[in-house]
């Protein structure tokens, strides 16, 4: 009975939000924000969202018994990681670090892996999954590479074509080349252990990593932003089918 219960659940997926000042109606507050479109996402591929907002600084954090609930994580975009958590001084590009995200984050990504819940990070969430297992980051890429092709105007997304790599579980989920949605400043430098380079762009930056054991569960990071594109849900879907296939494996 339980194993047919857990094939017709919808897994409960985590998402990381934001603590930002937000006003509604009279009241101007800090906020637990996200915008929809990942909620969207995850609802759009079987899953069910559950918001995980940073907690205040002193606090205890998430434990892994309150995550165990939790089928899967999806580590959402934002602001750029403090370059202190990889061993470097902040460049002037560098935006303003969020330490209490930051703590939450790379928290999360630990108890995740602890726990054994399938993982997706989109954008910061990639970069947050490198710094959280011992690798870097380019703090700013126009230092790197010539112009601005991964970041163009403020608030506007720009496409990018990107090529996976052989024997890769983007691969296998995405085909050889894709066209991404894509706006980032910063990307992976030295890659952590524990993760391979899974898709690159045209002029080398690293789009997307993945752990190095598939047979260790799904740990995924995509330096794009799927939630961007409605009609192309292959990722969250995969993160909710890992999800859904670790949920009944522990029901059996």
């Amino acid at each position: 009975m339980a194993s047919n219960a857990s094939e017709t659940r919808r897994p409960l997926i985590g998402l990381t939000t934001y603590l930002e000042p937000s006003r509604h109606g009279v009241w101007d507050v800090v906020s637990a924000l996200l915008p929809a479109v990942y909620v969207d996402g995850v609802r759009a591929a079987g899953g069910r969202p559950v918001l995980l907002p940073p907690c205040e600084p002193g606090g205890t954090g998430w434990s892994d018994a309150e995550l165990a609930d939790l089928d899967g994580l999806v580590l959402t975009g934002g602001g750029d990681v403090d370059p202190a958590r990889y061993g470097q001084v902040p460049l002037s590009t560098t935006g303003t670090p969020h330490p209490v995200r930051d703590d939450h984050e790379i928290s999360l990504v630990r108890s995740a892996l602890r726990l054994g819940l399938p993982v997706l990070g989109i954008c910061r969430g990639a970069q947050v999954l490198n710094v959280a297992l011992g690798g870097t980051l380019h703090q700013h890429l126009p230092d790197v590479l010539a112009g601005r092709r991964h970041q163009g105007e403020p608030a506007e997304f720009t496409t990018t074509r990107v090529r996976t790599e052989p024997g890769s579980r983007v691969r296998d989920l995405l085909g050889e080349e894709t066209t991404v949605h894509c706006y980032h400043h910063q990307a992976v430098d030295r890659l952590a252990d524990g993760l391979r380079v899974a898709a690159r762009a045209g002029d080398g930056t690293v789009e997307a990593v993945e752990g190095v054991d598939p047979g260790a569960g799904f740990l995924l990071g995509v330096q794009w932003h799927p939630e961007e594109d409605t009609g192309d849900r292959r990722l969250f879907a995969a993160v909710v089918a890992a999800a859904r296939d670790a949920s009944a494996a522990v029901a059996r």
